[in-house]
Parts: C-alpha cells; sequence; structure tokens
C-alpha cells in the first residue's frame, strides 16, 4: 500500500505537470488535440471507408467494424495515457542510456516506470475520439449494456493495453545488449501493431491469425476481445482468452526486461543521450 499511495501522488504531479504543458498557450492547445485527433481518424480511415464501401468486411457488419475501430483507438489512447513519454518505446530509454534515470530515484522500477509515463491531458487526444466512436457504435451493433458487460470491456481493454506494453518491452530489451543498433526497434514494433489492429481477422488463413496473436500480437488489440463484446463468439475463451494471454505476455516481457537489467548491472551503458526524457 505504500508503493501505491506513493504512486497515486506521482500521478497527481504528472497529472499537473501535464495540464500545464497542455494550456501553456491557445495555440499550442488547439494544435495538439487538432494534430492528434487527425492523426487518430487517419489511423482507422481506410478500415472504415472499406466497411462502408461494402456494408462490412469479413462477415463482420459496418457497425461492428465501427465498433472494433473504436475499441482499437480507445486501447491506443489508454496506452498513450499512462505509457507516455518514450515508456512505450522503451528501447528507446534503454538505448540512450536513459535506464539510470529510473535506477537512482528512491522508487520500486515499476512505480518509476509508471509514474513517468502517466499523461492524462495529452492521452485523452486519443482516448476521446475512440470513446465517441463506440458510443456511437454500441447501440447500432445492437449490443446489451450490462454491469456485466462493461466489467468485460474494462478488464480487455487493461489486457490489450498490457499486451502491447508487453510487445515493446520483449522488443526494447534487446537494446541492452545492443543499445544503438535497437534504440529504435520497439517504435517499429509498434508501428507494425498499430496498422495492423484495425482489420477483423475472420477468414484470414489459420497460420496468418495464428502468426497475429503471437509473434505480432495486433489480433489481441482490437479483433478477439470485440468479438466477445460484440457477442459474435459467445465462448468463455472468447471473453477472457485475452486476459489470459496478457498474464502470459506480462510474464514473458518481464523476465526478458530484468534479464537485459542483469547485463546493465554488469556492463552499464556504452552511450547517454538526455533526448526524449522528461525529468
Amino acid at each position: 500500500m505504500r508503493h501505491v499511495r506513493r504512486l497515486v501522488a506521482l500521478y497527481r504531479i504528472q497529472l499537473t505537470m501535464d495540464f500545464i504543458w497542455v494550456v501553456r498557450d491557445f495555440r499550442n492547445f488547439v494544435s495538439y488535440y487538432l494534430c492528434e485527433i487527425v492523426l487518430g481518424a487517419a489511423s482507422v480511415a481506410t478500415t472504415l471507408l472499406l466497411a462502408e464501401r461494402f456494408g462490412g468486411i469479413g462477415g463482420w457488419s459496418r457497425d461492428q467494424v465501427l465498433f472494433m475501430l473504436g475499441y482499437a483507438a480507445t486501447a491506443s489512447g489508454v496506452l498513450e495515457t499512462i505509457f507516455a513519454f518514450n515508456v512505450r518505446f522503451i528501447s528507446r530509454v534503454i538505448g540512450r542510456g536513459q535506464v539510470d534515470h529510473w535506477l537512482v530515484q528512491p522508487l520500486r522500477l515499476p512505480v518509476a516506470i509508471l509514474a513517468q509515463g502517466f499523461a492524462p491531458f495529452t492521452g485523452s487526444a486519443q482516448t476521446l475520439p475512440g470513446l465517441v466512436l463506440l458510443v456511437w457504435a454500441v447501440p447500432r451493433a445492437g449490443v446489451a449494456v450490462t454491469p456485466g458487460w462493461l466489467a468485460l470491456f474494462a478488464v480487455n481493454m487493461a489486457a490489450s493495453t498490457l499486451i502491447w506494453m508487453s510487445y515493446s518491452f520483449v522488443w526494447g530489451s534487446l537494446a541492452f545488449w545492443a543499445p544503438r543498433a535497437a534504440e529504435e526497434v520497439s517504435s517499429s514494433a509498434g508501428r507494425a501493431v498499430a496498422q495492423l489492429q484495425v482489420f477483423p481477422l475472420d477468414g484470414v488463413p489459420g497460420p496468418l491469425v495464428a502468426g497475429l496473436v503471437t509473434s505480432v500480437p495486433a489480433g489481441l488489440i482490437a479483433w478477439y476481445p470485440s468479438r466477445a463484446l460484440l457477442g459474435l463468439d459467445p465462448s468463455p475463451m472468447a471473453a477472457f482468452g485475452t486476459p489470459l494471454a496478457a498474464l502470459a505476455a506480462v510474464t514473458v516481457a518481464w523476465w526478458i526486461f530484468t534479464r537485459g537489467l542483469s547485463h546493465y548491472a554488469r556492463v552499464g551503458s556504452s552511450r547517454y543521450l538526455s533526448l526524449g526524457f522528461r525529468r
């Protein structure tokens, strides 16, 4: 509980700093939100236009596709809210020799990582449009919103975010051994997931689906949890498959990351760049 109270206190500080950054002047406020909304809309526009043109994709109706796109946009916004400032691109922090910033703080490492990435106001530029899409799509897709459904939605949304971060940490840990070469590997891995998460995978060949829920877990970010939330697959495995996958992904990612930390403790970093680190 002591660490939780410390994290909450640090979240209050981060919230204040993030608010000041967003509203430091009117031009910055308008331009930031406008650009983020345009980028968010562009990321789902291709799938949305295809669904509109053909009345759906892969057996999904247009409104079901709209729900999945809203879920994907919301997951991206939650990720940007909790894991901002290069925490979501962990290879940058490792490759630039910035892990020492965390290690010298009188905090447990998970608390330091979580505290640094909290940015509720900058993250809301992606979260709010996603929530608007969800609110618009839910009644049109015939979803019955109940307390149980909302709980399932929250659990799957948290799981989707953790899977995305675990994937980043697995690849980003390579920077412990190759800091210069792997500095941007997390951003490349995240880009692959972001580009593939907006497509329904029904009708896709089985081996390809298997790859898109394991090696590149884009299917677990929005497609698979949306199947359960929309009632397309009422089985318990569909409802809890994403949370179970998140548990496995976090375990693997933390094991690899701690192995990298052990290597870092022995050899240190061969370079240091202050670029992109919020102090």
